[in-house]
């Protein structure tokens, strides 16, 4: 298994409604919107096997002190594999030096984000005005 994991330019709205789709994420139904916030983030880095896209992680960042990581996905058949490590660590690579790298985590990516480095912000609650349903 060749996967080719690259700091992209751009993702499609099909490919990324069947990852999302997948993963059984509410922004899914909002295609349109979900493919021009990934193509305008800061940094957008895919994963692909035989040019179908398989998995995705995306940051908003200032470029110079935080960093906030809100989406990691990979298709679930390839789960388990390292790719979402990879995604990461790529990402955490490119932002290596900055003074906060921030996300939010539920489920099973709790785990996963610890044995990554991350850990609870202190005394930090996290908040939002959220309208999907998926956390």
């Amino acid at each position: 298994m060749t996967v080719d994991i690259s700091i992209s330019g751009s993702v499609s709205e099909p490919e990324v409604q069947a990852l999302y789709r997948a993963n059984a994420w509410s922004s899914a139904d909002k295609p349109t919107e979900l493919v021009a916030a990934l193509n305008n983030s800061h940094t957008l880095v895919t994963a692909r096997m035989q040019d179908q896209l398989i998995g995705l992680g995306n940051a908003i960042s200032d470029g110079h002190l935080v960093v906030y990581y809100p989406h990691l996905l990979v298709l679930p058949a390839y789960q388990g594999r390292g790719i979402g490590r990879k995604l990461l660590a790529t990402m955490q690579t490119r932002y290596s030096g900055f003074h906060q790298q921030i996300l939010l985590a539920d489920g099973k990516a709790i785990n996963f984000y610890r044995q990554s480095g991350f850990e609870r912000a202190g005394g930090t609650a996290p908040m939002w005005i959220y309208s999907g349903t998926d956390h």
